[in-house]
Protein backbone atom coordinates (compact mmCIF):
# COMPACT_ATOMS: atom_id res chain seq x y z
CA UNK A 1 0.00 0.00 0.00
CA UNK A 2 1.37 3.68 -0.89
CA UNK A 3 1.81 5.97 1.56
CA UNK A 4 -0.47 8.31 -0.28
CA UNK A 5 -2.97 5.90 -0.31
CA UNK A 6 -2.73 4.89 3.45
CA UNK A 7 -2.78 9.08 4.40
CA UNK A 8 -5.85 8.64 2.38
CA UNK A 9 -7.54 6.38 4.20
CA UNK A 10 -6.38 6.98 7.80
CA UNK A 11 -7.76 11.09 6.94
CA UNK A 12 -11.66 10.93 5.09
CA UNK A 13 -12.62 13.58 3.03
CA UNK A 14 -15.75 14.71 5.28
CA UNK A 15 -18.24 13.16 8.08
CA UNK A 16 -20.45 11.57 5.37
CA UNK A 17 -17.37 9.68 3.77
CA UNK A 18 -16.40 8.85 7.44
CA UNK A 19 -19.42 7.70 7.70
CA UNK A 20 -20.19 5.43 4.42
CA UNK A 21 -16.63 3.86 5.32
CA UNK A 22 -17.20 2.95 9.09
CA UNK A 23 -20.87 1.23 7.89
CA UNK A 24 -18.86 -0.60 5.11
CA UNK A 25 -16.19 -2.13 7.75
CA UNK A 26 -19.40 -3.04 10.55
CA UNK A 27 -20.73 -4.62 6.92
CA UNK A 28 -17.59 -6.90 6.50
CA UNK A 29 -16.57 -7.57 10.08
CA UNK A 30 -20.43 -9.00 10.75
CA UNK A 31 -19.79 -11.39 7.98
CA UNK A 32 -17.25 -13.19 10.11
CA UNK A 33 -15.65 -14.18 6.79
CA UNK A 34 -12.63 -11.79 7.15
CA UNK A 35 -9.44 -13.22 8.37
CA UNK A 36 -8.04 -12.23 11.94
CA UNK A 37 -5.44 -10.07 10.36
CA UNK A 38 -7.63 -8.66 8.34
CA UNK A 39 -10.79 -8.37 10.79
CA UNK A 40 -7.98 -6.84 13.54
CA UNK A 41 -7.26 -3.46 10.31
CA UNK A 42 -10.63 -3.10 9.80
CA UNK A 43 -11.53 -2.96 13.55
CA UNK A 44 -8.04 -0.20 13.97
CA UNK A 45 -9.75 1.74 11.02
CA UNK A 46 -12.88 1.40 12.84
CA UNK A 47 -12.09 2.81 16.00
CA UNK A 48 -9.97 5.77 14.07
CA UNK A 49 -13.02 6.26 12.15
CA UNK A 50 -15.49 6.78 14.86
CA UNK A 51 -13.11 9.09 16.75
CA UNK A 52 -13.22 11.78 13.59
CA UNK A 53 -16.84 11.71 13.62
CA UNK A 54 -17.31 12.08 17.18
CA UNK A 55 -14.16 15.09 16.53
CA UNK A 56 -16.57 16.56 14.08
CA UNK A 57 -19.78 16.51 15.53
CA UNK A 58 -18.28 18.14 18.73
CA UNK A 59 -17.08 20.65 16.31
CA UNK A 60 -20.33 21.24 14.53
CA UNK A 61 -22.23 21.29 17.86
CA UNK A 62 -19.59 24.05 19.06
CA UNK A 63 -20.20 26.08 15.93
CA UNK A 64 -24.30 26.01 16.67
CA UNK A 65 -23.49 26.99 20.28
CA UNK A 66 -21.51 29.73 18.87
CA UNK A 67 -24.27 30.85 16.53
CA UNK A 68 -27.04 30.48 18.75
CA UNK A 69 -25.24 32.62 21.60
CA UNK A 70 -24.74 35.73 19.06
CA UNK A 71 -28.43 34.98 18.17
CA UNK A 72 -29.26 36.08 21.19
CA UNK A 73 -30.86 32.22 21.25
CA UNK A 74 -30.74 29.72 24.69
CA UNK A 75 -27.64 27.65 24.49
CA UNK A 76 -28.33 23.64 23.36
CA UNK A 77 -29.52 21.70 26.54
CA UNK A 78 -27.63 18.46 26.24
CA UNK A 79 -29.32 15.74 25.48
CA UNK A 80 -30.82 12.96 27.11
CA UNK A 81 -31.08 9.50 25.28
CA UNK A 82 -32.53 7.42 28.29
CA UNK A 83 -35.07 4.92 26.28
CA UNK A 84 -36.60 4.39 29.82
CA UNK A 85 -38.36 8.00 29.78
CA UNK A 86 -39.94 6.80 26.59
CA UNK A 87 -42.38 4.42 27.45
Amino acid sequence: MSTKRAEKEAKPVDFESAMRDLEEIVERLETGDLPLEESLAAFERGIALTRSCQTALKEAEQKVQILLKKAGEPVLDDFDNDESQTG
